[in-house]
Parts: structure tokens; C-alpha cells; sequence
């Protein structure tokens, strides 16, 4: 639940967000006496690597943004637990054991990890919950509006059916991890656009967000419903996109239907480009990391009117409410936008998409 003001611009599929006014503070960004100076470790916990995101962006960003706020002294403690919550606990644990300054936590289990979240409240470590929103005492949240990219994803559906959208259209939906809280809220986002308008023939939960488990399912529905049948297909993000596309190829469908994702991973990009997946949603992780890295060392330093200037929304988890946060504006990645949000923002370069294997099919489109 997020008590935040809203507002989408429906013909671009542009999100952007109003706060709810900055909190109380208690001294500027110059001003203030800072907790500490410039010697501090950010600890930083990533959940998993099928994502090709964490690895090549989060944690590289937030390194070197942490770097420039603290005038190359302040450092990161990373860790990635590769989808293993136990093992996210153990790396948890020995952050504060190490006496980090402040933890930005990307939960592999946003339930199980809230014990070493008190834990680390308990030592006096703030933790900022980043991407994911986990349980526990949260100090902050950084992350996007996921009912909305799930609205966009839902709404993207739907403009590729066109006239061919009816109740009696059946599409299946591959949704994300149990355990991870974004996987529910894109899900609601994409069903407050599809209900009513099409059939949710199948529904899947997809442990683990895992690419081979979503291609499983994809080919559980296709028997279940005939190939032929499949209108189209909710893919909650890029790996699992991919994982789908596996399973109509090898059931031997060469005309295939508009599948959503998430994340523009570059793979993803390509076969947007090459017209196998309809879309994906663009969030742009240079924006998320550097307002963490930014709300992880303001609040070390004491900066409140800095810290409180970046976190101007409000969230709920089941746990704490009123957490302060900043939730990041996203958008829709279509061969038509291409240039407008990847490359645009640095993310790809034309030369890194526009391999042979799509070359025709980017000067097809002007990318070139």
C-alpha cells in the first residue's frame, strides 16, 4: 500500500509521482552536525544474478556514487545472495557484526529477513530498503511505483491486441516470486487494466522469478490451451519474457503474440527490436541507485533536510508504517522508444544493441 499522489501521463506511458511533502526536519544539508564525515561503508545487499541489472548497474552506481558524495572516502560492502534468503541472513549478519555505517537491502525474502533488519535497528544501523520493500523497522524505502509499471505493462497488452481484445480473448500471465513484494504489487497493476477486457486463461507464480521455471509453465498453459489460443502473454519481466518465447517457439509457433516484460535488459531490447517481445518497462536504475546511494549518506551524516528533500512519499509495509521513501518515475520500452529511454540515458548504445543478428530490423526502424 503506498498513500503517495499520483499522476500518469496515459498517451506516453510516462509515470511520474507528486509526494506528500517533505518531513519535519531538523537542519540543512551545511548546517547540520553530521553523524559522520566522510569515512563511511555503506553496506549494500543484492538478491540474486539472473537479473543482469545488479550486477551491472546497481551495484557499480551506487559504488561510485557513494565515492562522489564522500569525496572518494566513503565505501561499499557488497554482497549478493544469489536468490538464497538463508544465505542473505548470513550476509546481513555479518555487515553489522563489521559495524557497517548503513545497509541498502534488496531482500531475497522481504518476510524472512525482517529479524536481522531489528537486528541491525538494535546496533543502530539504519537500513534503507532498496527495489524491495522488506519488513522490519525500515528507516527508508527506495525503489518505483510497481502497481504502475504493472499498469503499464497491462495497458501496453492491450494497445498491442488492438481490436482483437474481448472477453473471449484468453491470455496467460507469468508473474513474479511469492516472496518478493513487488511481484504482488505488478501483478495487481496489470489486473486493474486486463480485467474485464480479457480472459486470464492461466496464472502462474514464478519461483524465484526464475526464466526455466516460467518456460515450464509457458509450455503447462500451451498444452493446457492449445498454442493457437494464447492471444497474448503478461510476462512480469525480461528473464522470464525469454523463458516464454522458448516455450512457443518449441511448441512451434512462428507468429508470436505481444508479450510484456520488465527491466530493458539488453537481450530483452533485442528482441523488442526484432519484434518477439512487445515490450518492456524502462526504469531507469541510475536514477534508484544514485538516490540511494544519496539517502544512505545523508543519513550517516546527519543531513536531515537532504534526507528528508529525497524521501517526500510515504509507504506501508505489514510491518512499519509511514516509512519514508522515493519512488522513481518508468516507462514503456517499444520499438517506437527505444531512443527515447535506453539509449537516451546512456543505459545501451546503438552499436551494443544493433547486433547482426538484428541489424535489419534496426535500420528497419531508424535505429542506426
Amino acid at each position: 500500500m503506498r498513500r503517495i499522489v499520483l499522476s500518469v501521463a496515459a498517451s506516453a506511458a510516462t509515470l511520474s509521482l507528486a509526494g506528500c511533502g517533505v518531513l519535519n526536519a531538523t537542519g540543512d544539508s551545511t548546517s547540520a552536525s553530521p553523524a559522520k564525515g566522510n569515512d563511511i561503508t555503506v553496506g549494500l545487499l543484492l538478491p540474486e544474478t539472473t537479473n543482469t541489472r545488479y550486477e551491472k548497474f546497481d551495484y557499480p552506481i551506487i559504488k561510485s556514487k557513494v565515492s562522489d558524495l564522500t569525496a572518494k572516502q566513503g565505501k561499499v560492502a557488497y554482497a549478493n545472495a544469489n536468490a538464497d534468503s538463508a544465505k542473505q541472513a548470513g550476509q546481513m549478519q555479518k555487515m553489522i557484526d563489521d559495524k557497517v555505517d548503513v545497509i541498502l537491502l534488496d531482500a531475497v525474502d522481504s518476510h524472512a529477513i525482517a529479524g536481522e533488519v531489528r537486528k541491525a535497528e538494535d546496533a543502530g544501523i539504519p537500513v534503507i530498503a532498496y527495489d524491495r520493500l522488506a519488513e522490519g523497522p525500515i528507516t527508508a524505502y527506495v525503489s518505483f511505483d510497481n502497481e504502475l509499471v504493472g499498469e503499464v505493462q497491462g495497458r501496453s497488452l492491450l494497445d498491442a491486441l488492438g481490436s482483437n481484445a474481448g472477453t473471449a480473448t484468453k491470455i496467460v500471465m507469468m508473474n513474479g516470486s511469492l516472496t518478493d513484494p513487488n511481484a504482488k504489487q505488478f501483478k495487481q497493476g496489470a489486473l486493474s487494466e486486463l480485467n474485464g477486457k480479457v480472459t486470464i486463461a492461466a496464472s502462474y507464480d514464478t519461483t524465484d522469478w526464475k526464466p526455466e521455471i516460467a518456460q515450464a509453465n509457458m509450455a503447462r498453459a500451451i498444452s493446457q490451451l492449445g498454442a493457437g489460443n494464447i492471444a497474448g502473454v503478461y510476462a512480469a519481466n525480461d528473464g522470464m519474457a525469454g523463458g516464454v518465447i522458448k516455450a512457443l517457439k518449441a511448441a512451434g509457433v512462428t507468429s508470436l503474440p505481444p508479450i510484456t516484460g520488465q527491466d530493458a535488459e539488453l537481450d530483452a531490447v533485442q528482441r523488442v527490436v526484432a519484434g518477439e517481445q512487445y515490450m518492456s518497462v524502462y526504469k531507469s536504475y541510475p536514477d534508484e541507485a544514485e538516490a540511494a546511494a544519496q539517502m544512505a549518506v545523508s543519513k550517516v551524516q546527519g543531513k536531515d533536510i537532504q534526507f528528508d528533500a529525497l524521501t517526500e512519499d510515504k509507504v506501508d509495509s505489514p510491518t512499519t508504517k509511514d516509512i519514508p521513501a522515493k519512488l522513481v518515475q518508468v516507462s514503456a520500452l517499444t520499438r517506437k522508444t527505444i531512443k527515447e529511454t535506453v539509449i537516451a540515458d546512456g543505459i545501451y548504445t546503438v552499436g551494443d544493441i544493433c547486433v547482426p543478428k538484428v541489424k535489419a530490423e534496426c535500420n528497419a526502424i531508424g535505429l542506426k
